[in-house]
């Protein structure tokens, strides 16, 4: 309704929707109109001296929402195409900006944390880094990368009445205190879970390694585990892993191992229509094989209730890849927080697992199935991290 209004009397529906919000007791939203640096609606809120209270659902994926809101890139071909359509007393200035940019590429010093004190660039400190990169055909990208939101996420907080974050993995509670900006005092409830642990058999599985050097050997046994349970129990199972790398060989391997047995997986950059076949192939009474990276379109926000799926195997913790920048990241963290990689790999991958593994049990109707593939799964600082009305066992050599 709103887009037809604004097509016939030729206003932005983004500005309308602004608009309307001044006659409003509730407004639904995406987050970023409360909190992205560009949105209007915290504006509003303090210009009109609103008393604003915020429900904030998915809380668990706030902190990377803020990390790109908060975060800036500019090209050099972008700043080129600006440079050819700006006015005659700027391109100036433009072309010495390109020079310069050029000086410090032919340097090229990546991942450098900058100096600095209402743009991001005169808000930078150590929340963020400034990152200098090249495309393969040496082409440069200068980008300011957020990577602890909470010193621009407490301010939004700060100027709202109350708040109340929820979400089905918001676990452990200081680990998303500290990184969205929340008070020390920020009251914390864990809410029992609807379901029962008689609806799930969740399996760890130590045996099988699936760390990147031990990858290749972890094929075998693990499409063995896979159509095991899908000989014993026919239905729909989800297999999710870390990478479309680990992916593709999986699939390979199960392919040759079971090809009578249907496999969709997931692809890169799959368009809505090729995402939502993949989601209806599961269907009620189906008997297939998914596979699916963490993290990706097809491990949250989805429902499969019932048969349409019936378990799920997850190979590996979820953790991010230890390159340049999850490990600048892995500092920051240890310095503001003193739990560099607890904060900075360990929770954000498990949750992922988690969020992952509950697209099994939809319904207090619902029963499955879920195997995690790892030693790690088997030590109690990870076990701890699972959601508590599991019953989880750990499966021996067999």
């Amino acid at each position: 309704t709103l887009r037809d209004l604004a097509l016939a009397h030729q206003v932005c529906p983004y500005y309308l929707t602004q608009e309307l919000a001044r006659w409003a007791d509730l407004v639904v939203a995406d987050v970023n109109y409360q909190f992205d640096q560009q949105a209007l609606l915290h504006g509003l809120a303090v210009q009109q001296d609103w008393r604003v209270a915020l429900l904030v659902d998915e809380a668990h994926n706030l902190a990377g929402r803020a990390r790109a809101m908060y975060s800036a890139e500019l090209t050099q071909a972008r700043l080129r195409a600006v440079r050819r359509q700006a006015p005659a007393p700027l391109k100036g200035p433009l072309e010495a900006l390109a020079r310069a940019w050029g000086r410090l590429l032919a340097r090229h010093v990546p991942l450098q944390a900058g100096a600095g004190a209402d743009t991001l660039a005169e808000r930078f400190g150590d929340h963020s880094v400034c990152e200098l990169a090249r495309d393969g055909i040496g082409k440069g990208r200068l980008a300011i990368v957020n990577l602890i939101p909470a010193d621009f996420l407490r301010p939004r907080f700060d100027a709202c009445r109350g708040a109340v974050l929820f979400s089905a993995t918001l676990a452990p509670a200081p680990f998303h205190r500290d990184l969205l900006g929340l008070p020390e005092d920020t009251p914390w409830q864990a809410v029992d879970s609807p379901f029962s642990a008689g609806q799930l058999q969740v399996r760890i599985v130590p045996a099988i390694s699936t760390r990147l050097r031990d990858r290749g050997a972890s094929l075998a046994p693990t499409v063995e585990r896979i159509v095991r349970q899908f000989r014993t129990e026919p239905a729909n199972y989800l297999v999710y892993l870390s990478s479309f790398a680990y992916l593709d060989g999986l699939y390979d391997a199960f392919s040759r191992a079971a090809p009578d047995i249907p496999a969709p997986r997931q692809l890169p950059a799959m368009s809505p229509e090729a995402r939502q076949a993949f989601i209806d192939s599961f269907r009620e009474g189906g008997r297939q094989v998914g596979f699916a990276v963490l993290g990706g379109a097809f491990a949250e926000g989805i429902d499969l209730p019932g048969s349409r799926l019936s378990g799920v195997f997850v190979l590996t913790l979820g953790l991010p890849p230890h390159d340049r920048r999850h490990e600048l990241l892995r500092a920051r963290l240890q310095q503001r927080f003193g739990q560099g990689y607890e904060y900075g790999y360990l929770y954000p991958g498990v949750q992922k697992v988690v969020q992952a593994a509950g697209r099994v049990i939809r319904t207090p109707e619902d029963t499955g199935v879920i195997e995690l593939i790892d030693d790690r799964f088997a030590r109690p600082g990870v076990r701890a991290l699972l959601p508590a009305w599991w019953r989880a066992t750990v499966v021996e050599r067999e």
